[in-house]
């Protein structure tokens, strides 16, 4: 099964100042602050939810295909996905814009100050899914993940168009979406991704109801945190995927992206969605137990260790035969 995913691909650039914001700032001359922040350090982490995502297939050996949009300065990146089994070969590089950045200061009350640089990012609106399917020979299945909105849209239709599966991924984006563009990004998708929040989110924006929302949707998986997963399927009973123990809880950032990339390569495996959904919730552990959202190495043996006791020698069976 060939699976594209489009989304966001970014860099983090976080940094550390070890006083007070607050300390500095001066209340009757907020209309015209200038400040500058010593920092202690700077750590710089590969992100996007679009390659986040691929980077945790090509982990489990799924070889997905990254489609979004990258700057001049994507070199190093691309070279690192290439190495953990992400097919790039689809990425567009603008040859004008740097690759989308994340900047972030926190303080030592841990507030923040960011700024997000769309960058190149905004070309993925320019990238056409059929000359990424003629590419790899056909497409089984397109993750439509949180990107420049204009893409999200150009990809909807043109999956409808031409008969590719789809999935609905809203992710960040959903915030600045109107009731119109959720409704077009959902209808008739194979699959529809939210957490438990934004679930009621885009029932409250769209007006319909979960009955009608599942009843143009095939399937809708709903992330519940620490308590897991909930799959819904039209015309079939819901179930729930609790999560393996954690070993450490370190970072939650990029464990929705983690979960689909295992529900993902589950479905890719053609192993049923039960399964593609614990190895979903048992990828998504690994990471909130790592600082980064591609910094986990997925060790084979301790991965099916840890898979086999949270839920059972069958399900293992069957799943490590493709993690083999």
């Amino acid at each position: 099964m060939r699976i594209a995913v489009t989304g966001s691909i970014a860099t983090d650039h976080l940094m550390t100042f070890p006083g007070r914001f607050a300390d500095q700032l001066v209340a009757d001359q907020l209309h015209t602050v200038s400040l500058s922040f010593l920092v202690d350090n700077l750590d710089v982490r590969r992100g996007g939810v679009g390659a986040n995502i691929c980077f945790g297939m090509g982990q489990l050996g799924a070889r997905p295909v990254l489609v979004g949009a990258a700057g001049y300065d994507f070199d190093e990146y691309r070279a690192w996905l290439d190495r953990h089994g992400v097919d790039t070969g689809s990425v567009r590089i603008s040859e004008v814009l740097h690759t989308a950045r994340f900047v972030c200061t926190t303080d030592a009350d841990h507030n923040q100050i960011g700024s997000f640089y769309t960058g190149a990012m905004s070309e993925a609106r320019l990238i056409e899914l059929k000359a990424v399917a003629d590419r790899v020979g056909g497409l089984d299945l397109v993750l439509i993940g949180a990107d420049d909105p204009e893409a999200m849209l150009r990809h909807t239709e043109e999956c409808r168009t031409r008969g590719i599966p789809f999935a609905a991924d809203f992710s960040q984006q959903i915030a600045r979406m109107d009731g119109d563009e959720i409704r077009t990004l959902l209808d008739g998708a194979t699959y529809l991704f939210s957490n438990e929040y934004e679930k009621g989110l885009i029932e409250t924006k769209t007006g319909w109801s979960a009955e009608e929302i599942l009843g143009r949707v095939g399937h809708r998986v709903t992330t519940l945190g620490a308590r897991g997963v909930r799959v819904e399927r039209a015309g079939e009973p819901a179930f729930e995927v609790g999560c393996p123990d954690e070993e450490a809880k370190v970072d939650p950032t990029g464990v929705g992206d983690a979960f689909r990339a295992g529900f993902l390569s589950g479905l890719a495996w053609g192993v049923g969605m039960e399964r593609a959904a614990q190895v979903g919730c048992m990828l998504a552990t690994l990471v909130i137990e790592t600082l980064g959202t591609q910094e986990y190495t997925l060790r084979r043996a301790h991965f099916m260790e840890r898979f086999t006791k949270a839920y059972g020698d069958d399900a293992a069976a069957e799943v490590r035969a493709h993690l083999a």
